[in-house]
């Protein structure tokens, strides 16, 4: 192999044979014209032999010139095609962009997250919170947390978190308010409402678990509503009313004293929470990583 070969030069001049004069070259280079003269003039004299005839203005290859100057292209397209293909064929990225609802990413697994960043500092997690469902090939999403019965056709689905219906209230309710014994005592109170959208099925509300426990919810009860789960989650620590818990919302207040149960009555939803993504996905190491972080939390919870 040749060492120190004038590639500086030998871009320059595959210009000027290109473009066919030193004027054009120098402005395709952002150089002064003098400059690429001097860098054939030097290429020239690095291979002893005349390159270009120059007529006054005017330039023209000699048959040395022309034959350097395919070799030059021919390998600068090379370099070119390869460095496209590499482009193309890069490293995927490390970070994770992940779908879930408002209320499951504040209560569940914001609280948790920072378990998977101390095991996986190298994979960044983004949320976006929305109620709709991604689009895996528009939306940049690589994974996605949803609730519902589970049908996803066309995707990789995996059941991440059952969900059981209870009643649940702050522990000062239950001390300072009216008696709560039992469901009819629930006339003296505020039933916190949480408004499901629908999604098909039936939806984990008061009168799907009254159904289901047997019980009648007093009639005129007092309701307050709510439009995203947590928002529901936070008015019962306050003692704002009653909610109807749903286990992976409640489970660590319920742990931490903030909430109680304030008498028996406890169903399955049928709902649930899954994983989704697309089969793809998971031959990647980092969602991969996170789907196996994921299902351990899951299960721990689920104690």
């Amino acid at each position: 192999m040749i060492a120190n070969i004038p590639f500086t030069a030998l871009r320059t001049f595959e210009a000027v044979a290109r473009l066919r004069g030193f004027g054009r070259a120098a402005e395709e280079l952002g150089v002064t014209q003098s400059a690429v003269s001097q860098q054939i003039r030097a290429l020239e004299d690095w291979l002893g032999l005349r390159l270009m005839n120059r007529h006054g203005g005017r330039v023209s290859v000699t048959d040395e010139g022309a034959r350097l100057a395919e070799a030059v292209t021919q390998g600068f397209g090379r370099v070119a095609d390869l460095c496209r293909e590499m482009r193309e064929n890069r490293a995927e990225p490390m970070s994770i962009a992940l779908s879930c609802l408002p209320g499951f990413a504040y209560v569940w697994l914001i609280p948790r997250l920072i378990g998977f960043d101390q095991i996986h500092p190298e994979y960044p997690v983004s949320i976006a919170t929305s109620a709709d469902l991604a689009d895996f090939s528009t939306d940049g999403i690589d994974l996605a947390i949803r609730y519902g019965m589970g049908r996803y056709p066309g995707l990789h689905v995996e059941r991440l978190l059952d969900e059981r219906l209870f009643p649940v209230c702050a522990p000062s309710l239950l001390a300072d308010g009216p008696p709560l014994r039992d469901p009819a005592d629930l006339a003296r109170h505020t039933l916190l409402v949480d408004e499901v959208t629908d999604i098909g099925g039936q939806a984990p509300t008061w009168q799907y678990w009254a159904a289901a426990t047997g019980v009648t919810i007093p009639k005129g009860v007092r309701t307050r509503r709510f439009g995203q789960s947590n928002m529901v989650v936070q008015a019962a620590e306050r003692g704002l009313g009653v909610a109807l818990g749903r286990s992976p919302l409640v489970m660590d207040a319920i742990a931490g004293g903030r909430l109680v149960r304030p008498f028996a009555g406890e169903v399955e939803s049928r709902f649930a929470y899954w994983l989704v993504c697309p089969e793809p996905a998971l031959r990647s190491p980092r969602i991969k990583a996170f789907r196996d972080w994921l299902m351990r939390e899951a299960v721990a919870a689920a104690g």
